[in-house]
């Protein structure tokens, strides 16, 4: 098990991001969260099986459709073992 919080930069915010990522991470068996910063990125907390959790952040840096993605912040940081995934 591991754990990844991103930042993600660009046009992310209006453009079902957080949706995309709530999706992406339910059908591979990834828990955590994602939600708008105020300062126009989406924050997300990912946890789970290796694989999964780095097929959502490569997700991440794409985005769908409208999303304009800069950049992504990735950091690993010690599991907290969450349950499902929600968008705040």
């Amino acid at each position: 098990m591991i754990r990844r919080r991103l930042i993600v930069h660009g046009r992310v915010q209006g453009v079902g991001f957080r949706w995309a990522i709530v999706r992406a991470g339910e059908s591979r068996g990834v828990s955590g969260w994602v939600t708008n910063r105020a300062d126009g990125t989406v924050e997300a907390v990912l946890e789970g099986e290796p694989d999964a959790v780095e097929s959502v952040v490569r997700l991440s840096k794409e985005g769908p459709r409208g999303a304009q993605v800069e950049r992504v912040d990735v950091a690993e940081e010690e599991p907290e073992a969450l349950h499902g995934f929600v968008a705040r």
